[in-house]
């Protein structure tokens, strides 16, 4: 069956009444999340995932990816009118969207974003199904050396080429592999690290890491004050309309935007924080009026969140045909698929059809369903941001909680997502990154298993994985990104150093 016959018959999946229906749901909750300033597409999948359990698998990845796009949407409306990024890849959007909100011209920026995001994401979508089955076929030549590589790979570029300190990246990729290890072990059958506690003898549920790291530490964060909107605009359609003016600058922004985003969103640990903020650096770079960005350019707007939107639909090609997840995100979708007994990798095209060309066939769906559904509705996110916070996010915890309760009817999960969310806002504050240690915890045990297997294969020689071709050189590009970024960041506070100096 060719790749057009494939995406047939993957849209025939879709267009029912009840795969429409998910879509529409998801797109709707995941932008309604995504507009909460601090919570995002990892929060928004963390506290409804439980909903999903009782879906089919088809259906429940449907209205998962539609909440995922929808939240990253949803992101950037905070980041306009606000300049407060919704999400975490929206922040780069605050650098001239809000400008143009200031500017009288918010309706345009937010009417920009959409359709940016709409392209961006059409693009990323051709990506994934040019490149996904290409991918898949590789990684049926892999064996469990090489799986162990690519994930040592997988983690050392979430840390590598993540913002702020490479040590505390480390520190928390190595404490998410920890505890990754608590439960029973996967070869011995052993407990390991439960304490006696009954409860941790499955290991610790990926749902509630999450929700405690991302959802109640925000929660936490938030109750320093009675915050609330100050936007009081009105924004009508037609004050929405760019002028061809305002429209063609933005062409090929989008175009070089969507480019960056549907290659990086694609490698392990990057993900649309870092297209979002390469992309804009790319348009200072070819623009030739760089003094007007950051006062309310429209390139600011259209590249960043094309190539955020293109970054979140090939994040799922690591995902689905070689089981990494490409991003934290990624990570609870990648949590999704096994929960529902679907096993990523490179079998996933062939034995599972229906769910991959389904999905596939669904982010086009979705991203039009997004596009139609949020121009109308701008007006009342605004409304939505009004309110004050001390009402909104109780709301948030009671959901997060009855998510949280509800994946094995366990008071201890609660309070275990309490835990980790006192943790978590800890993290934040001290500038640790939660993602780093969620990307170890999933990465964690596979890496584990796949080294264990390899040393049984081998009959413990360690040659047998440094001395393969394919293995030994994605380990030895994993040792350089390491060294070239301690090198890098040595330079960096050694060039630091003299102008201290000269300040004393």
């Amino acid at each position: 069956m060719s790749t057009l016959d494939s995406l047939l018959f993957g849209f025939g999946i879709v267009f029912t009444l009840q795969n429409l229906t998910y879509s529409f749901i998801g797109v709707l909750l995941g932008t309604f999340i995504g507009v909460l300033p601090g919570l995002g597409s990892l929060a928004a999948i963390s506290m409804l995932l439980p909903v999903t359990f009782y879906l089919e698998p088809t259906s429940a990845l449907i209205m998962l990816a539609g909440i995922y796009y929808g939240a990253e949407y949803g992101g950037s409306i905070t980041a306009i009118l606000l300049n407060i990024p919704g999400t975490p890849s929206s922040s780069v959007t605050c650098l001239d969207g809000s400008p143009m909100a200031k500017n009288g011209k918010a309706g345009v920026a937010l009417f920009i974003t959409a359709i940016a995001s709409f392209v961006g994401g059409t693009i990323g979508i051709i990506a994934l199904v040019a490149f996904a089955p290409s991918i898949a076929k590789i990684g049926l030549a892999f064996n469990a050396a090489d799986y162990f590589a690519l994930m040592v790979l997988g983690l050392t570029a979430a840390v590598t080429i993540s913002t702020g300190s490479i040590l505390k990246g480390l520190m928390m990729t190595a404490l998410g592999i920890l505890l990754g290890t608590i439960g029973t072990d996967p070869i011995s059958g052993d407990e390991r690290y439960t304490f006696g506690i009954g409860e941790l003898a499955d290991g610790i549920n990926l749902v509630v890491l999450a929700m405690g790291l991302f959802g109640i530490a925000e929660v936490i964060g938030s109750l320093k004050g009675d915050k609330q909107s100050t936007y009081k605009e009105k924004i009508t359609f037609k004050s929405m309309i760019p002028s061809k003016k305002e429209i063609m600058p933005t062409i090929m922004p989008m175009l070089r935007g969507s480019s960056i985003g549907g290659f990086l969103g694609a490698l392990p640990g990057t993900g649309q924080v870092i297209a979002s903020f390469i992309a804009y650096a790319t348009e200072i770079k070819c623009s030739k009026n760089k003094d007007k960005f950051g006062k309310g350019a429209v390139e600011g707007i259209a590249a960043p969140e094309s190539a955020n939107n293109a970054a979140s639909q090939t994040a799922f090609i690591p995902t689905m045909t070689i089981g990494i997840p490409g991003s934290a995100t990624m990570a609870l979708m990648l949590a999704a698929l096994m929960i529902h007994g679907i096993t990523p990798g490179p079998l996933l095209i062939s034995s599972r059809p229906d769910v991959f060309w389904g999905l596939i066939a669904s982010f086009w769906v979705g991203n039009l369903l997004l596009l139609l559904l949020n121009i109308p509705l701008i007006g009342m996110w605004v409304k939505l941001l009004s309110i004050p916070y001390k009402y909104l996010y109780p709301i948030v915890l009671c959901l997060i909680c009855l998510g949280t309760y509800a994946i094995r009817f366990s008071e201890f999960d609660v309070l275990l997502a309490m835990l980790f969310g006192g943790l978590g806002f800890f993290f934040q504050r001290t500038g640790f990154p939660p993602a780093a240690l969620l990307l170890g915890f999933i990465l964690g045990p596979m890496l584990e298993e796949n080294l264990r297997r390899s040393m049984l294969i081998s009959r413990g020689d360690p040659m047998q994985i440094l001395g393969s071709p394919l293995s030994g050189s994605i380990l030895a590009l994993s040792a350089f990104l390491i060294i070239t970024s301690l090198i890098a960041g040595f330079r960096k506070s050694k060039k630091a150093h003299p102008q201290a100096q000269q300040e004393d």
